[in-house]
């Protein structure tokens, strides 16, 4: 992948418009794939790299969401909020730009453990974009800078999950400058997570609860979704299930006190509703819904 680095100067045609209109874009940029997907209607979207399982499902129900509605969605390729919005595209096999604070070679980029997952976005369209050379390793001043990229290339931005201090808040400082609209979900206030959201809420932030909110703001044309609608299985057991997780992420036990469900029935209903997408594994037998 590495010979397939090249760079655009902000001279040349191909350099992405929205980007150029910000205060200090970056004189060259590094990218792999293909940049003509900036030219698309693009939008951020942040978090904690330490999210919940509520944190994931929201980045991965809103970057699918809004990719259904025709927006390229651009994140920045850390663990957490950022991971899960890429990896919610590719699984979908559409484009999005992940901007690094590293150089593109793959010796450099960051995470490691993403490097796969890089791959796919390359393979499904999209683009890999830094302003920093290869052997460029991530530091202090680095992820902050290229914030300004994130948002500099999208319409606006979504925070996901942030605490009180989080590069996420640093991407909406950057998006108020250039006159980016800013959204954020709200959280418990119990929540550590949520607090940065709730500070850019009171600093003026949309407060987003599914990706309606955010094409209405956008004025594009919102998609077909109906968020009342009561998703159903095809059996008792699988309706028990989903009525389970109703109310957010449930670990495998949870579930099981809930539906009062033998361990074969519940088994058997989770591998059904996820090969329909219904549901999903986030890690460590945690489940929610997908939609």
């Amino acid at each position: 992948m590495d010979q397939d680095i090249k760079t655009v100067s902000i001279e040349d045609e191909e350099y992405p418009k929205q980007l150029k209109e910000i205060k200090n874009p970056p004189k060259l940029l590094y990218y792999i794939g293909n940049l003509s997907a900036a030219e698309k209607p693009c939008f951020g979207i942040v978090g904690t790299r330490r999210c919940s399982v509520y944190g994931k499902q929201i980045a991965m129900n809103f970057a699918s969401n809004l990719s259904d509605a025709g927006l390229v969605i651009v994140s920045g390729l850390t663990p957490g909020i950022d991971t899960f919005s890429h990896q919610a595209i590719v699984e979908k096999q559409k484009q999005t730009i992940a901007v690094l604070g590293t150089g593109l070679d793959e010796k450099t980029i960051y995470p490691q453990s993403n490097l796969g997952l890089s791959r796919k976005i390359i393979e499904n369209n999209g683009c890999l974009i830094s302003e920093y050379p290869n052997g460029t390793h991530g530091a202090r001043f680095t992820f902050p800078n290229r914030n300004r990229i994130i948002s500099g290339l999208s319409m606006g931005i979504l925070i996901v999950e942030a605490k009180q201090k989080s590069g996420a808040l640093i991407t909406a400082n950057w998006a108020k400058k250039q006159k980016r609209k800013i959204f954020a979900v709200p959280g418990s206030v119990y929540s550590q997570n949520s607090q940065g959201c709730h500070f850019a809420i009171k600093q003026g932030a949309k407060l987003a609860e599914n990706a309606q909110d955010i094409l209405k703001e956008l004025n594009k044309q919102t998609i077909s979704i109906n968020f009342e609608k009561q998703i159903t299985g095809d059996t008792e057991q699988e309706n028990l299930v989903l009525r389970a997780l109703q109310q957010g992420p449930a670990h495998i036990d949870e579930i099981a006190k809930i539906t009062k469900l033998f361990p074969s029935e519940i088994n058997s209903a989770i591998a059904v509703l996820e090969i329909k997408d219904i549901i999903k594994n986030f890690g460590g037998n945690i489940y929610a819904l997908t939609g």
